[in-house]
């Protein structure tokens, strides 16, 4: 049985992703087919994402998630890019940026100046504590979404690399 509530939760999660993978990718000035492979592959794979962090049949932590959601966007910017001319990076890192763990920073930093400025020594342990699983799991994310859209980039070199370039018509 289909929960559309939770699909519907999947797509708007997407579409918000591509508005922000379009406001990041217009900074670097791309064509303008890369704005809408940008915002297609960040709703990929930030609903990807979302898939697997709410998803009964899956128990993945954001990290893993955010790791295959990466990879996700690494494979299928191989293609654009051989479509679009231009290099792969130009649409997939953008993509990734919708998912960098700011909210997670964010509490790292909140709580260790909370820690310094408490003088309870068991708040003071509450507090690092927070703010080593807030930086940790922060730095994780970080880690998984660089290696999984640089994998398909290494595996794919040949075919990465070419895609700027345009075929030659030769006589033979």
């Amino acid at each position: 049985m289909i929960d559309y509530e939770f699909v519907q939760a999947i797509i708007y999660d997407g579409l918000f992703a591509a508005v922000a993978a379009i406001g990041f990718a217009i900074i670097s000035n791309p064509p303008r087919k890369a704005l809408a492979i940008a915002a297609f592959l960040a709703a990929v794979g930030h609903g990807l994402r979302y898939y697997l962090l709410h998803s009964d049949l899956f128990n993945v932590d954001i990290a893993t998630a955010s790791f295959f959601a990466a990879i996700t966007i690494g494979l299928l910017s191989i293609p654009f890019a051989k479509y679009v001319h231009c290099p792969a990076e130009v649409f997939s890192f953008p993509a990734l940026l919708p998912m960098i763990p700011g909210m997670f920073a964010y509490k790292s930093i909140l709580f260790l100046t909370k820690f310094l400025q408490s003088k309870d020594q068991t708040a003071s342990f509450q507090y690092i504590e927070q703010f080593f699983r807030n930086g940790i799991t922060t730095i994780f994310v970080l880690f998984a979404l660089v290696v999984g859209v640089a994998i398909p980039i290494f595996l794919f070199h040949r075919q990465s690399f070419s895609s700027t370039r345009l075929k030659k018509m030769t006589n033979k």
